[in-house]
């Protein structure tokens, strides 16, 4: 997941052109095949033997269509682009004109990205469905159609959230806690590993690349919003059985406003309890749990929650 290119202010959504390019170097070198939605929706289901890269761009800014755009489209790459509806025209936003110049190439598929790009997470249902109901309609003035595929602006969605989504149609829908997609997982939050300044450097980006899914039945809380009185949560991890060895997981969290190590009580051998000791002082509690394979590759499972009250 990429957002801005070359806007240098912005850090924690940027990327450098220079490195943006060394990322598709790196993943041609490998011969790992940029895929486009289309190809994603056919195999998702299917059992995939191989990694794929499903190239993401949210927000559609003036400086992907300016810098980042002509690399693609040069190089014939595959891409989707998550709109929100209520900034396309606005200053430092592309125009509804580039998005269809973008849609006639053949090379994007255009997702939704709400109407307002507020935080969602802290409205009520009805004024959820009203700000996707906006931007619903305004799709179909502008392009003709209503995407069916939806990222969570901040990556953040609760378990009402979701099913708003699934009322409205939309397939698929992306978050932004870090990890690989494969069939198990709920197609309303999939993972995607984000990529900025300080997480786009060469060596995490190969790291990222050789990365393998985590497969899970479920992960309880389910609701990924938190209240006061839920924070810190009991994490449980279900696994299927007879698929992963559980026992040299390790996971990481950062409880207390700090990264650090989690405490974990393996209650079998496919589940486990992650034990956090502090609460998370922010409005995100991350998670992150990797696993070393024989192979020399890290199974990578990310979990986001958002904490009511910050």
């Amino acid at each position: 997941m990429y957002h801005r290119f070359e806007e240098n202010k912005y850090p924690s959504t940027n990327i450098k052109s220079e490195i943006f390019i060394e990322h598709l170097k790196e993943i041609n070198n490998l011969g790992i095949e940029i895929i486009s939605f289309s190809k994603f929706d056919k195999i998702i289901n299917t059992n995939i033997d191989k990694n794929y890269i499903l190239l993401t761009i949210d927000d559609a800014f003036e400086s992907f269509y300016l810098n980042a755009w002509p690399i693609l489209k040069n190089k014939n790459i595959p891409f989707i682009l998550f709109v929100s509806t209520r900034e396309i025209g606005k200053n430092g936003y592309m125009t509804w004109d580039q998005i269809r110049e973008l849609t006639k190439s053949g090379l994007v598929t255009v997702g939704n990205h709400s109407h307002s790009h507020e935080y969602l997470i802290d409205l009520n249902d009805e004024e959820i469905k009203s700000d996707l109901k906006t931007s619903i309609k305004i799709f179909k003035k502008k392009l003709g159609y209503g995407p069916t595929i939806f990222s969570y602006p901040f990556g953040e969605y609760s378990t009402s959230f979701k099913k708003i989504i699934a009322n409205l149609n939309f397939k698929y829908a992306f978050g932004q806690h870090s990890g690989v997609i494969d069939s198990t997982k709920d197609f309303l939050e999939l993972p995607r590993f984000p990529i900025n300044e300080k997480y786009g450097e060469i060596k995490r980006f190969k790291f990222i690349l050789h990365t393998l899914p985590f497969p899970y039945e479920n992960i309880s809380p389910s609701n990924r919003f938190l209240k006061e009185k839920e924070n810190p949560p009991e994490v449980t991890i279900q696994f299927f059985k007879n698929l992963i060895n559980i026992k040299n997981i390790n996971c990481y969290s950062n409880e207390g406003n700090i990264w650090k190590k989690s405490n974990i009580n393996i209650l079998s051998e496919n589940k486990l309890v992650i034990l956090l000791k502090e609460k998370f002082q922010s409005e995100r509690g991350r998670i992150n749990c990797s696993l070393q394979e024989k192979s020399n590759k890290w199974r990578w499972l990310g979990i986001q929650y958002v904490i009511e009250g910050y």
